[in-house]
């Protein structure tokens, strides 16, 4: 590695890039001249010819073409390589990990917030699923279901409210029925979640004859809030995921004020760090006082 020409292989790559020795100079703020006898030197090194010297525009040689594209690419992967780690070493950087529903419905409106409120604090947010004892690509998450779960650090966030939505469109159309006859002639949507299933309606409210065997089956809470959007059927929404639906107009409560409370649905979920280590990250602690507050 002590042997390579760094600034010359880098001064010849941009070259090919922008197809001439004056653009690169510029990108470099260096002089043509500078460039030029980068190039030279470049050449000489590798003993053979990267630029062909007899065409009327700057071109580089087979050879210098393929040269050139395996260092653009090498050099872009260092670029990359250094960004994620000034990104990871900033004690203003703070990755969230969520599920896709969570990040979508309730926590990407909310960013611009926390950017007001917390100026400095550099929040990126992950989106997967898994809840396990790795943190290496994060430093907190946000997970929905029955928690503490062993080896972390688990807080609860915040309740759930579950309760019926349905377009508006969908309801202005239907006769004035009373409540359980409403669900048993809708098509009801189900949440794969076991911890948002209709189940939990039909036993605090009924009817004890509704059928739960018929229905989409859909993969997250998003996907149920967006099919009852669109007049597939009546959902039973998560409350936190669906409140800006509600207040905007695009999904109706039919029930009123009826809900299942959930205790403890979410949670911020931390690797088992020392008291010294968590100090060290303030803009972790204030991403996790933030998400407190927009919570309450």
């Amino acid at each position: 590695m002590d042997r390579l020409p760094l600034n010359a292989l880098r001064a010849f790559a941009l070259a090919c890039a922008h197809g001439g020795v004056r653009a690169a100079a510029r990108e470099l703020g260096v002089s043509h001249s500078s460039v030029s006898r980068y190039l030279a030197e470049l050449e000489a090194w590798m003993g053979i010819p990267l630029v062909e010297r007899d065409s009327g525009s700057w071109a580089p040689t087979p050879q210098g073409a393929e040269l050139a594209s395996r260092l653009q690419t090498q050099l872009l992967e260092m670029a990359n390589a250094v960004e994620a780690a000034r990104e990871a070493n900033s004690v203003y950087s703070v990755t969230v990990g969520v599920a896709p529903s969570f990040a979508t419905r309730w926590l990407l409106p909310r960013l611009p917030f926390l950017a007001r409120a917390h100026p400095r604090v550099e929040l990126s947010v992950l989106v997967n699923q898994r809840v396990d004892n790795s943190f290496q690509d994060v430093d907190l998450a946000i997970r929905m279901g029955r928690g503490p779960w062993p080896g972390l650090q688990c807080e609860p966030l915040m309740d759930e409210l579950l309760y019926p939505v349905v377009s508006p469109p969908i309801w202005s159309n239907q006769p004035h029925h009373p409540e359980n006859d409403f669900l048993i002639k809708m098509n009801l949507l189900h949440d794969r979640d076991p911890s948002a299933s209709w189940e939990q309606w039909r036993r605090t409210y009924g009817p004890s004859t509704l059928s739960l065997a018929s229905g989409a089956r859909l993969a997250s809470s998003d996907l149920v809030l967006r099919s009852a959007e669109l007049g597939h059927g009546v959902a039973l929404a998560r409350g936190r995921l669906a409140e800006a639906s509600v207040k905007e107009g695009t999904l109706f409560r039919p029930f009123g004020s009826k809900e299942v409370r959930v205790p403890n649905a979410y949670w911020i979920v931390r690797p088992n760090l020392s008291v010294d280590a968590r100090a060290r990250r303030h803009a972790i602690t204030t991403v996790v006082a933030w998400l407190k507050e927009q919570a309450a």
